[in-house]
């Protein structure tokens, strides 16, 4: 009874152990990744020639491992404490904070591992750093300080391509690449009085130009006065022109007569009132 209660046990332990073997020594591949196969003993120690496609896979656990890349867009942020400083030409300090979006070749994959001996996150934080930091030097340092901040466009899209031409290589594609460059502190106060002084500048050219329209809002102002006036004093002298030509003696005593009430002076002599203009 007992002898057949150990054959149990021992036919559950080895039960066990074989599901766990089994369990070690298959996985699943999944889609979007490459799975590679690496022997780890033997003369080679390399990338067997076969590219594991996506599904379960099956090896010997002893005697090799199976590594996962994934082949979608990677995210890749250098910020904080991983953000790094580039000189320009002439000294200045820039600080760069790059963010990456990429995708290994998957039919590279192998080659890619045998190269680094390592996972892709590793790589991030080693080669690919590394490459992106040698991109900005290499560019940065091509540049004056002004002419960099006045070319920054133009300053990525360099960098873009020499990170683009140094990765192809190495079985990496860039799709989207930003530098977040930063500017230094003295540079960003120089800017900011620059803008400043051009604002003022701006605001006084419109100040000149306002008083300049004023005064020649007033001039016009003036003249049209002037003339309205001088246009008055033309029509007033015409009219007292004409008048004075129909001012004839007939004329003058018939307004005499018309506006006169019919007394005369009580005291003193009577004056001629009106001139013979029979005679």
């Amino acid at each position: 009874m007992k002898a057949v209660t150990v054959k149990r046990i021992a036919a559950l332990v080895l039960s066990l152990g074989l599901i766990a073997i089994l369990f070690a020594s298959c996985t699943r591949i999944d889609a979007g990744h490459v799975g590679i196969k690496v022997n780890l003993y033997g003369t080679g120690k390399g990338v067997q020639d076969v590219t594991e496609v996506t599904g379960w896979v099956f090896f010997n656990p002893i005697t090799t491992a199976i590594y996962e890349f994934p082949t979608f867009i990677q995210h890749k942020e250098y910020s904080g404490e991983n953000s790094f400083v580039v000189n320009s030409r002439d000294g200045s300090e820039f600080k760069v904070s790059p963010i990456i979006n990429y995708n290994v070749k998957s039919e590279e994959v192998p080659e890619i591992f045998v190269k680094y001996r390592r996972n892709l996150s590793e790589i991030e934080d080693g080669f690919l750093k590394t490459a992106v930091y040698d991109a900005f030097r290499m560019v940065a340092n091509s540049y004056t300080a002004d002419s960099l901040i006045s070319s920054r466009e133009m300053f990525e899209v360099k960098i873009k391509k020499v990170l683009t031409e140094q990765m192809d290589k190495d079985g990496f594609v860039i799709q989207q690449f930003t530098s977040n460059l930063s500017y230094p502190e003295t540079f960003k106060a120089s800017i900011e009085a620059k803008n400043a002084a051009v604002q003022k500048a701006l605001q006084a050219d419109n100040e000149v130009k306002t008083a300049e329209a004023q005064a020649k809002i007033k001039v016009a102002q003036t003249q049209g006065q002037a003339d309205a006036l001088k246009i008055q004093a033309d029509a007033d002298a015409y009219a007292n022109k004409v008048r004075q030509a129909s001012l004839t003696p007939l004329l003058v005593q018939q307004q005499f007569i018309d506006k006169w009430d019919g007394k005369l002076p009580v005291y003193g002599n009577v004056p001629q009132l009106f001139k013979d203009i029979t005679k």
